[in-house]
């Protein structure tokens, strides 16, 4: 939305809605405003200019602003606790809404309409409400003009369920940075205080939260060596109340390889689906990638859907996990063969990255790892075009490797308790990567999380095999499961992001729930 064009309610007018005058107006004396700095989720954002908390930041000369051109489009308030919510101001830009609604939940999840308008004027919007929920979400149904949907503040007025508890704990002081090394940085701040206590803090990296901790004191482990962060924390109480942010601290991590860094990984990635859809998993599987903030990502195969043309490439995995597009490691699954000349949107898309050692298959290294992408697409036609070349390149990469540590993938997984099960066809690699005591297998292919105890080349319990894992849960259709192997340790039909921390000499893993969540951790494995 260019930020030239014409406003239909200038700062200065839309300031007089927020004056406390007009708080004052609530639906009963005892109405306080809720929302404001409270967090908020968002269906799209025309940039990052535009973000959804803007809305809730108590300026008006700042605003949310949906992606442009498309319906539904939503913005989602977590007021921290249930409340009786009275009254909800919307303070609109001139991309407004000609029908929308105001929903509510309990739960986040699953939400009930409170009021619907259906002749918007793009004035503001004064709506009275009888409803009682913890999330409060605006839901845009159509477009008033050929722009997204853009406010400059959503208000929510009511009373909350926690004995009228409304005063904010004090604004953390004192945040220092303590010891920084390669990858990891710790925080140290002076408590806040707050009428009833502190139930605990945010901790902010670059303006988004990616941790809490009880205490204050934090160390944010898996960062990128040499490269410099911004911190700050806030305070919230058992009420939901947050305080303001601290002053920020920057942190630039030590130079080096350091001691470990953290990876995003995942395969069966992008549906032919948009953030227009609230079922489009891979826009929330790349807000977790977001997050993790990896040193590199990997995806294992079948990266779009369904035959994997260039034109799908740039239509929807580009708009998702092709943010992270110039750290990604990709490997090719059996839909980039689906192409009308196979893997031709796959290597069109990736260019130099999808064969960066002139095959689909190659090697690269970070820290004391070696890491090996392989192309199995290779190892399942049954027929002979079957490329021995790349067993005797296998080999060789490995009878060369200097690292302490080895990790391979590729699309079909030797074990499986997923729809297609085990995989004979991948016989010979299984048996290459236990023979050579590679540490870890990443697959996909069925689209699930499996992660498996080290096994041996017949697929029984061994300390000295890899650990093999199955991610095929990075946003394509979930498939159902069969019972699980003697050696499954993990089965779940979820989407999520596989997070790989690797030191010098072990690997650890966790599966990233699509809520944040860690769905599963592995033990810490030493390398072999």
């Amino acid at each position: 939305m260019p930020s030239t064009r014409l406003r239909t309610l200038t700062p200065l007018l839309a300031a007089i809605v927020l004056l406390p005058s007009a708080i004052a107006t609530a639906s009963t004396p005892a109405d306080v405003l809720l929302s404001q700095g409270k967090p908020v989720a968002t269906s799209t954002t025309e940039s990052s200019s535009y973000a959804g908390a803007k809305a809730v930041d108590g300026s008006t000369t700042t605003r949310w602003a949906s992606a442009e051109g498309a319906d539904p489009q939503w913005l989602r308030i977590d007021l921290g606790q249930s409340a009786a919510i009275h009254r909800v101001l919307l303070t609109w830009e001139a991309a407004y809404a000609k029908k929308y609604r105001i929903e509510v939940s309990d739960d986040g999840t699953n939400f009930t309409a409170a009021t619907t308008v259906d002749n918007g004027d793009g004035k503001t919007d004064d709506l009275t409400l009888n409803a009682h929920g913890r999330y409060v979400r605006f839901v845009g149904v159509t477009r008033a003009t050929s722009y997204g949907y853009s406010f400059w503040e959503m208000q929510v007025f009511g009373s909350t369920d926690s004995s009228g508890d409304t005063q904010a704990p004090t604004t953390p002081a004192g945040l220092t940075a303590g010891t920084t090394t390669a990858t990891s940085a710790a925080l140290t701040w002076s408590a806040a205080t707050d009428n009833v206590g502190v139930a605990g803090y945010d901790i902010l990296r670059d303006g988004t939260v990616v941790a809490t901790s009880t205490t204050p004191a934090y160390t944010d482990n898996g960062l990128t060596p040499e490269t410099g962060y911004s911190y700050a924390v806030r305070a919230r109480d058992a009420a939901g109340n947050t305080s303001g942010t601290s002053t920020p601290v920057t942190v630039k991590t030590k130079a080096g390889s350091g001691s470990g860094f953290v990876l995003a990984a995942a395969g069966d990635i992008a549906e032919r689906c948009t953030s227009s859809s609230s079922s489009c998993a891979h826009v929330k599987t790349a807000k977790l990638v977001e997050q993790l903030n990896p040193a590199a990502v990997i995806t294992m195969g079948d990266n779009q859907y369904d035959d994997a043309h260039l034109s799908d490439f740039k239509s929807y995995y580009d708009k998702t996990w092709g943010r992270f597009k110039s750290i990604t490691r990709p490997i090719p699954g059996n839909h980039e063969s689906y192409d009308d000349t196979p893997f031709k949107g796959y290597e069109d898309y990736f260019g130099a990255i999808a064969k960066p050692q002139g095959k689909r298959y190659y090697s690269w290294e970070m820290g004391n790892w070696h890491f090996i992408a392989l192309d199995s697409n290779d190892f399942v036609t049954h027929d002979d075009f079957a490329e021995p070349p790349q067993i005797t390149w296998l080999k060789q990469d490995l009878a060369n490797n200097k690292k302490g540590c080895v990790a391979a993938y590729y699309h079909h997984p030797r074990w499986s308790s997923g729809d297609h099960g085990d995989n004979p066809d991948s016989t010979e690699l299984w048996n290459i990567m236990t023979a050579n005591k590679v540490d870890l297998v990443l697959n996909g292919h069925d689209h699930d999380y499996e992660r498996f105890v080290p096994q041996n080349a017949d697929g029984k319990a061994d300390a000295n095999g890899p650990v093999e894992i199955v991610g095929g849960s990075g946003g394509a259709n979930l498939y159902d499961l069969s019972p699980a192997h003697q050696t499954t340790a993990k089965l779940l039909k979820t989407f999520g992001v596989l997070k790989l921390s690797m030191t010098d000499t072990s690997f650890q893993s966790q599966l990233i729930g699509v809520d944040g969540k860690v769905l599963d951790s592995s033990p810490t494995y030493p390398c072999h």
